[in-house]
């Protein structure tokens, strides 16, 4: 099936080190999905375990990415870079995310490589979500990418993601584009010193069938397990006497969000009324 097709899966480790007002780590094992958003319906037809927009072991749903509407997720795409002067056109772009397992999904936070039709890479756009259904999208362009083909940038968060972190605090993404391994790495700094160290490395598998079904097994029910581990890490912060902060708190801090029903309803299941952190966070 991985003949003459450029998506893959990558089988991944995440590591999160809080440097500041506690010291806390972890790490754990995911696998991600890494899709040439032009190959959707062939990998639709190709993959029994993997479906497009209909409930399957594996699920890719457009409606979970971006706003919550069933536009193709790529076209979705493509306006936000229109609105950060960049025209996709032509050029492929890849989303690395998990997708819906047995119909659960939270992602907190997925990436989309973008490359022009002379497969150069063009940009990248984090989208950070929270537990409470939001997202937020960070564009980074081809103005950030380094010699050695990373892109690498600083920007204001703005955003709730953690009950454990100011809304003021910066994102440094330091996020190589994927080959036969990959790279990203994302760091929370205030006042220009880092606080939060958090990586994310894996290797290439391809996807197959075979594949699918031994990440299945190897990781049951992963995308259920992230929420369960989300609410976690916040429990033994809060154990720990870190300070949280309230959602409603300083609302002109929280810029550029947006609203999705989709992840809300999940999220809100796991008991995100405990304002916990999402992954990235903790």
């Amino acid at each position: 099936m991985e003949s003459g097709l450029n998506s893959c899966l990558y089988e991944c480790r995440v590591m999160h080190r809080r440097l500041k007002p506690r010291t806390h780590c972890f790490t754990y094992r995911v696998f991600l999905f890494y899709l040439d958003l032009n190959e959707m319906e062939t990998l639709a037809r190709a993959a029994r375990l993997l479906s497009w927009n209909r409930f399957n072991l594996f699920s890719f749903h457009d409606a979970d990415h971006f706003q919550a509407d069933r536009a193709a997720v790529r076209q979705k795409l493509a306006a936000y870079l229109r609105t950060q002067g960049v025209e996709l056109g032509q050029g492929r772009a890849f989303l690395l995310a998990q997708v819906r397992t047995f119909g659960y999904l939270f992602n907190p936070v997925s990436f989309y490589f973008c490359f022009g039709q002379d497969g150069q890479a063009l940009c990248v756009v984090p989208e950070v979500s929270n537990t409470f259904g939001e997202m937020k999208p960070y564009f980074i362009g081809r103005g950030d990418l380094t010699p050695t083909n990373s892109f690498v940038r600083r920007v204001a968060k703005h955003f709730y993601v953690s009950p454990f972190m100011d809304l003021d605090v910066e994102f440094e993404f330091r996020l190589a584009v994927p080959g036969e391994s990959l790279d990203l790495r994302v760091n929370d700094l205030a006042g220009g010193e880092k606080i939060l160290l958090s990586t994310l490395q894996g290797v290439r598998r391809p996807l197959t069938d075979g594949w699918l079904a031994w990440f299945a097994l190897k990781y049951p029910w992963l995308t259920l397990w992230v929420i369960v581990a989300v609410h976690w890490q916040a429990l033994r912060l809060c154990l720990k006497g870190v300070p949280w902060k309230r959602k409603g708190d300083k609302p002109e801090l929280q810029r550029g969000r947006v609203r999705h029903s989709f992840v809300k309803t999940n999220a809100h299941a796991a008991g995100d009324a405990n304002e916990a952190e999402s992954s990235q966070g903790a």
